[in-house]
């Protein structure tokens, strides 16, 4: 079983939290570029090269994707304010993914003006495409197998997804572009998310060779690049164990030299769009434990609520929680770790074994460093939290400042009351 650490000491979060009042998100630098670094040395085999767009819907922050452009990543994004935070950190053209579902007129424009590739996700969408924004060089086609391949509990059945095409409709379309003078091809498919079984990515590669051969084949269109998705889950959970992306890499290789390398379709860009694994066990939420409540359960109440970390409540999903206050104290109670939103699903944890809690504890939640602020909101007249970037030589940088009163009216025109 793995230990869950912090990257900082109690005496560290206590001087953090004098300048910044809890709660607050803070992620860890240096343990994000070294992710970064491995993740691009396991797949420098690929012949047409490797590239990660990082899924801004992860985490968007202009700070974060600044980090991750100049470790050779580009971004994965699915809506204008999300291609507007990749032009403003400098991520343009083809190390843009513009991959969106059900996609209005004005984000086709925004993504065709900065070149970004454009991954459509029905056939229907060339012809809108076409006549909004005009056909890009190169265009890609998210592929939904169907009952070809199983989802996951996150993201569901294939088959009830409203993602993609079917495969009688990918050779459709790709004839269909062939016929409008489109030269230039790629191909995508996601069909997981948090998933830690390393051979899952190795076959949904080999779906997608498979498919570039049979394409080349059927319709004489020879795919460039093949966009494997995201997907790859982190270790939530102490016992969990993480991806091994050497072990996914040679899978890949293998499928790669047996199915494309003696074909006139090598050499292939094959890129992924991960999120949640390249920054997610980097991030954490601290807070302070502000109520002990003993009623027919013990209660923990935190001044965070499921505003700051939504997971929990939506999906019950596990995070761990560390006690800096009593880091190495016995286990020996059991506690619901609650915020303080009017709904009863607003729990951190629930029958959580833990050291003695109490109030004035600085409690810090693990793996917040994806879809935790992301997924924010203002229930309740909540406000989001500040984040906060740890920097190599243990300093901190404001990355974003907290939400405040001001900002909850700001949208508000009061002038008629």
């Amino acid at each position: 079983m793995a230990e869950k650490k912090v990257p900082f000491t109690k005496e560290q979060i206590e001087k953090i939290i004098e300048k910044y009042p809890t709660p607050f998100h803070i992620y860890d630098e240096k343990a994000i570029r070294e992710n970064a670094k491995r993740f691009y040395k396991a797949f420098s085999w690929v012949p047409g090269g490797f590239k990660n767009y990082f899924a801004v819907k992860a985490l968007p922050n202009p700070y974060i994707m600044k980090i991750l452009k100049e470790e050779g990543m580009g971004a994965d994004c699915s809506s204008l304010p999300e291609l507007l935070l990749s032009e403003k950190v400098g991520i343009k053209g083809e190390n843009i993914m513009f991959t969106s579902n059900n996609t209005p007129a004005q984000e086709y424009k925004k993504a065709k003006e900065l070149g970004a590739i454009i991954n459509l996700d029905d056939i229907t969408h060339i012809p809108f495409l076409e006549k909004t924004a005009g056909l890009p060089d190169l265009v890609c086609f998210r592929y939904n197998p169907g009952p070809l391949k199983e989802g996951n509990s996150i993201i569901g059945n294939p088959e009830e997804a409203k993602y993609g095409f079917t495969r009688q409709q990918l050779f459709d379309g790709y004839k269909l572009l062939k016929e409008k003078g489109v030269k230039r091809f790629g191909i995508h498919t996601m069909v997981a998310s948090n998933e830690l079984n390393p051979d899952y990515f190795i076959e949904t590669a080999e779906i997608l060779f498979d498919l570039v051969v049979e394409v080349f084949e059927k319709v004489g269109v020879k795919i460039e690049l093949v966009n494997l998705g995201g997907g790859i889950g982190i270790p939530y959970k102490p016992e969990q164990k993480a991806v091994d992306l050497e072990y996914v890499s040679a899978g890949i290789k293998k499928a790669y030299e047996e199915k494309i390398k003696a074909k006139p379709l090598d050499p292939l860009k094959i890129v992924m769009e991960c999120g949640r694994m390249v920054t997610g066990p980097f991030g954490y939420l601290v807070s302070q434990a502000i109520h002990k409540k003993e009623t027919y359960k013990n209660y923990i109440g935190i001044d965070a609520c499921m505003a700051n970390l939504m997971r929990p409540a939506l999906y019950g999903a596990y995070h761990h929680i560390t006690n800096m206050n009593n880091p190495d104290g016995k286990k020996d109670r059991i506690y619901d770790v609650v915020g303080s939103l009017c709904e009863n699903n607003d729990k951190f944890a629930i029958n959580r074994e833990m050291a003695e809690t109490k109030p004035g504890d600085i409690i810090v939640i693990h793996e917040t460093g994806a879809h935790g602020y992301a997924m924010g909101f203002n229930y309740n007249g909540k406000l989001r939290s500040a984040e906060l970037l740890l920097l190599p030589d243990g300093s901190v940088k404001k990355i974003r400042r907290a939400e405040t009163v001001d900002d909850y009216f700001a949208t508000l025109d009061l002038s008629g009351l």
